[in-house]
């Protein structure tokens, strides 16, 4: 689709000035943070297991939060199909409401029974509005910053990893209240987030026709497009090695990273003995190394290159998780979550600009949107293969030890995955030889 011809450019302003494409960054900020919030669930996870009417089990209290990040994979799909067709603003829009809608409806369980209602609400619903929410400002942004890719999309989902910063120990102040019914914060919670996604995603759109970045000329700009890659559509990228092994690297860095976050809030309390209330504050200032690791290994990755970078996230995810269960000092426990909680940040920043690098950006909602199934199969493989091993015994040792050498074998990955050849011909689909 020509720009001419795309679904939500802003046509009135025909080169907005710097300054627009920044409010654009802010809003997009301020809709991720509102859906970034899931990353809080670790303190309703254990709220769940702990209040009389409801007990669950570690396993029954995990698939609100699995079942929303399977979820996320179907809303990203559909999402990112439909802001290239109908534009930015109203795909966004739709999302976020969705998203608060379900969360709402989660607050009306009121006992153990009524599981299948907080998995409902909070999982198929919040889960599904969440991801066709999530992928929209990563594709408009890239289109409004071309000279800024791997910043741009750190700073694009860096809202999303900063949004249980807040939420956390907001959560716990509200379960405090009523802790014999702890699905009652979600009312308050689903109605911030409506109006927090509604005014971001209230300002959303597309450049006009002919964009130039401010402070260049119109040949610059156009020499700078040429000179990313090939758009690749999705039937095309799809025809690629490259993409395949891309979604492994993404499935495998957020299965080893989400482990501990969706068992954040038990871990802190049983391996290094920190209090209820002290555990929630960690989920909280942990959550800053989430947004952080966005934003910071993004910029890392202009330097160092996508490939090396993620060598980096996966092996330091390994490791960090195989020392995690012995560390009984609350501040190496710490630390050792940070850089965990940093690294599966840093792949959510860092993928969006790699997949624009591999595929170009035109059709970058429909491929990477796609893409995203890695979110949600590491999303449900992760913490199900964590609460499995994990059992009644709480066996942390065998749990992330597992899923730290996982984490460590899928280095080779990154060794092997390679840009795609430089197309010849539009008759020739981008081949897999790679050629550097």
């Amino acid at each position: 689709m020509s720009d001419q011809t795309r679904p939500g450019v802003d046509r009135a302003a025909e080169q907005p000035s710097g300054g627009f494409r920044w409010l654009l960054v802010g809003g997009g900020l301020l809709l991720q943070f509102s859906i970034g919030a899931v990353y809080a669930w670790s303190v309703f996870s254990g709220a769940l297991e702990d209040a009389e009417p409801f007990q669950l089990t570690k396993v029954e209290a995990s698939l609100p939060f699995t079942v929303t990040i399977a979820m996320i994979f179907i809303g990203s799909y559909l999402g990112g199909r439909l802001q290239d067709v109908r534009g930015p603003r109203v795909v966004a829009l739709a999302g976020g409401v969705i998203y608060a809608l379900g969360i709402i409806l989660a607050s009306f369980a009121d006992s153990g029974d009524e599981l299948w209602l907080i998995i409902l609400g909070y999982g198929v619903i919040s889960g599904f509005g969440l991801g066709f929410a999530y992928i929209v400002p990563i594709a408009m942004l890239q289109k409004w910053f071309p000279d800024k890719r791997g910043l741009i999309t750190g700073l694009a989902v860096g809202g999303f990893g900063f949004g249980a910063v807040l939420t956390s120990p907001v959560a716990q102040w509200l379960i405090d209240r009523d802790p014999d019914q702890p699905t009652s914060a979600f009312l308050p919670l689903g109605i911030a987030y409506l109006v927090m996604s509604l005014v971001g995603a209230s300002i959303f759109r597309n450049p006009p026709a002919g964009y130039v970045v401010p402070g260049t000329t119109a040949a610059a700009g156009q020499a700078e497009k040429a000179a990313v890659t090939h758009d690749y559509t999705q039937g095309e990228a799809l025809r690629t090695p490259q993409w395949y092994l891309l979604t492994a690297i993404l499935t495998l860095s957020v299965s080893a990273g989400i482990s501990l976050i969706s068992q954040a809030k038990t871990s802190a309390s049983d391996i290094a003995g920190y209090s209820v209330s002290g555990a929630a504050a960690v989920v909280g200032v942990l959550a800053i190394f989430n947004g952080a690791g966005r934003i910071v290994w993004a910029a890392v990755s202009d330097r160092i290159g996508r490939m090396p970078t993620f060598a980096l996230l996966l092996g330091l995810q390994g490791i960090c998780l195989i020392l995690l269960p012995h560390a009984s000092n609350a501040a190496f426990f710490f630390v050792l979550a940070a850089v965990i909680y940093l690294c599966y940040g840093g792949a959510f920043g860092t993928m969006p600009a790699t997949a624009g690098d591999f595929f170009g950006v035109r059709n970058a909602g429909a491929i990477y949107g796609l893409m995203l199934i890695g979110w949600s199969i590491g999303g449900v493989f992760g913490p199900l293969l964590t609460s499995w091993l994990l059992g009644d015994d709480a066996a942390y040792t065998v749990a992330y030890t597992t899923i730290g050498v996982v984490a460590l074998v899928a280095v080779a990955l990154t060794v092997v995955t390679k840009l795609p050849r430089p197309r010849t011909s539009t008759a020739d689909p981008a081949g897999g030889v790679p050629t550097r």
